[in-house]
């Protein structure tokens, strides 16, 4: 009986979420979507995984059995998969982003890796929203700069500035005269949402943290650009980092401060069991 990695990684998932709400939201999936992969996966291996229970799932006896099994697994095909990876592309290191970085913080970084690193060259690559790990998660980034909460174990990270959050707004927009606004001024506008892969992180730039009802989307964009383009244009509005509003700053759009948000947190990241000295090396040239 063969079973692919995806179907495996969800069950693991799910087996430490027990609810499939949870697990969808760790794995970027639609629930429909985590369920029609479980029950391929059961059927494949011809027996239940797990009892579904009115408040959650439970681990049967050949799940429990199978679990640890299949953690090891997966962490050695990881572990193995990065070691491949980086013999196909020797000295070489990718860093992912999802938005422009700035903050005076990826240049001298650079500068720092490469006189430590003599003989490595970084190459920056730009990810879309609907991968909040920015190619850590499938291996195509080795480190990278990504906005929090990411709410994944298996990636380590350390902040390394926080922001207020503002708001995007058409120039012509009523609320664009003031010099802060209030989040409960928002609410009822609608917004410019990052992907439903996004997770976690979607949920932090519709502001659900201080919500009390649920946000209207008018439209959804998995880059930055996207975002802004849509804002523009007046289909919606769309919350914003501090330091992201300066360095996207262009004719037609208005930023303001919203005093009662939580602060946003960018943060270096890497995979938890990807030891290499390389990687150490990066994250030290961050200062």
């Amino acid at each position: 009986m063969d079973a692919h990695l995806r179907e495996l990684r969800y069950f693991v998932a799910t087996a430490e979420e027990l609810t499939v709400t949870a697990a969808a939201a760790r794995l970027f999936v639609s629930q429909p979507a985590l369920s029609k992969q479980l029950r391929a996966l059961e059927r494949r291996l011809g027996f239940d995984l797990f009892v579904r229970q009115p408040r959650g799932l439970a681990l049967t006896n050949q799940g429990s059995a199978l679990l640890p099994v299949v953690r090891t697994m997966l962490e050695t095909w990881d572990r193995g998969y990065t070691e491949a990876r980086a013999l196909s592309h020797p000295q070489q290191l990718v860093v992912g982003m999802q938005t422009a970085v700035g903050r005076d913080l990826q240049r001298p970084a650079v500068a720092r890796f490469r006189e430590r690193a003599p003989g490595w060259t970084v190459s920056l690559r730009l990810v879309g929203w609907d991968d909040p790990t920015a190619g850590l998660a499938d291996g195509t980034s080795d480190v990278a700069f990504l906005w929090l909460p990411l709410g994944l174990d298996d990636i380590a990270t350390r902040v390394l500035v926080s922001e207020p959050r503002w708001v995007a707004l058409p120039a012509g927009h009523p609320l664009a005269d003031r010099d802060e606004i209030p989040f409960a001024d928002l609410v009822d506008e609608p917004f410019v949402a990052l992907p439903a892969a996004a997770g976690p992180l979607r949920d932090f730039w519709l502001g659900m943290d201080a919500r009390t009802t649920p946000p209207t989307i008018a439209a959804e964009a998995t880059a930055a650009d996207e975002v802004l383009e849509l804002v523009n244009a007046g289909v919606g509005v769309a919350l914003i980092a501090e330091g992201n509003a300066h360095l996207y700053k262009r004719p037609g759009l208005t930023f303001r401060p919203i005093p009662d948000l939580a602060p946003a947190e960018l943060a270096i990241a890497w995979r938890r069991n990807d030891r290499r000295a390389v990687i150490q090396l990066f994250t030290d040239s961050i200062e």
